[in-house]
This record gives structure tokens, C-alpha cells and sequence, in this order.
């Protein structure tokens, strides 16, 4: 056994929050419309769709597919939402099925704003970095909805994740 936290382990932590989300959600559909202003969302609905349209553009990437434009991919109801989680999903797992040899390749970010020296970095990094963008904001959406007077009682910490014993 490893010591160190694999990627399998991030995707099920992934995975558990998003299954949280959606529940939460689809019990409280109110809070979809709660005003939210972070990475240029105006409310909930639209920042769970930046969420899980990250995760799928990311995969999309990794596994050398077209991306979705980030303008057709569906702005609600929330079940068309889950579809780019779940889409994505499918695309993690079959990449993390892959031998381990196919993340021992570089990624070259394509995008102006990344300094050209930056640019290289591993498959497995970006894997993780979509990992945690997700559960950094799956936080601020905990801390948003709570401060707004409707606790999720959202246990997202790895501490207390099944993906990991």
C-alpha cells in the first residue's frame, strides 16, 4: 500500500461531494437561485454549473476529446448539470484505467495567461487540480449556503471521506 493519496482516492472524494450537491439540491431547489458571486456566477445554479462543466472540459482534455464549448453546455435544470458531472466521471474513470505509464506524460496548458515556463506540467497534476477545484468550491458553496441561513451540513473535509480508510 502507498502512503501517498492516490488519484483513484480524489476521484471517489470527488465523486462523494458532487453525490452531496445533488441531493442537497434536488431537496432544497431554492437554494439554485441564491445570488453567488464567485468566478463571475450570479447564483448557485450557475457556479455548480462552472463546477462540474470544469471537471468535464479538464477530462475532455485529458483524454484528447473535443471540449464542450463552455456556451452549449446547459445552463439548468440542475439534472442537465449532474450530466456533465456524471459525463465527466465516465472519462476519469476510464483515463484512470488506464496503464499507470500514461500519466507519466507532460500536459502543455494551452492558455495565454499561464507564463510559457509554466506550461509543462504532468497529467496526474492536472488530474488533481481538477479534483481539488471542485472540492474548493463544493467549500465555498458550504460556507455560502450556511452564511445565507441554510447549513448543508456538508462534511467535505478528506477526513471524513469514504474514498479514503
Amino acid at each position: 500500500m502507498s502512503v501517498g493519496v492516490t488519484l483513484e482516492e480524489l476521484f471517489a472524494w470527488n465523486n462523494e461531494a458532487a453525490q452531496f450537491w445533488k441531493a442537497h439540491l434536488d431537496t432544497n431547489p431554492n437554494l439554485l437561485e441564491l445570488p453567488c458571486n464567485i468566478g463571475g456566477t450570479k447564483n448557485v445554479q450557475e457556479f455548480v454549473r462552472h463546477i462540474w462543466g470544469v471537471e468535464l472540459r479538464w477530462g475532455q482534455r485529458l483524454a484528447a476529446l473535443p471540449l464542450t464549448a463552455r456556451e452549449a453546455m446547459p445552463a439548468g435544470p440542475l439534472e442537465a448539470l449532474f450530466l456533465l458531472h456524471r459525463e465527466a466521471m465516465e472519462i476519469f474513470r476510464n483515463l484512470l484505467a488506464a496503464p499507470e505509464a500514461s500519466w507519466e506524460g507532460t500536459y502543455i496548458l494551452d492558455f495565454d495567461w499561464v507564463p510559457a515556463q509554466e506550461r509543462a506540467v504532468s497529467r496526474r497534476k492536472v488530474a488533481a487540480h481538477t479534483f481539488f477545484h471542485s472540492q474548493r468550491h463544493w467549500a465555498q458553496l458550504a460556507t455560502l449556503v450556511r452564511t445565507a441561513g441554510f447549513p448543508s451540513n456538508f462534511r467535505g473535509d478528506l477526513l471524513f471521506s469514504l474514498a479514503l480508510r
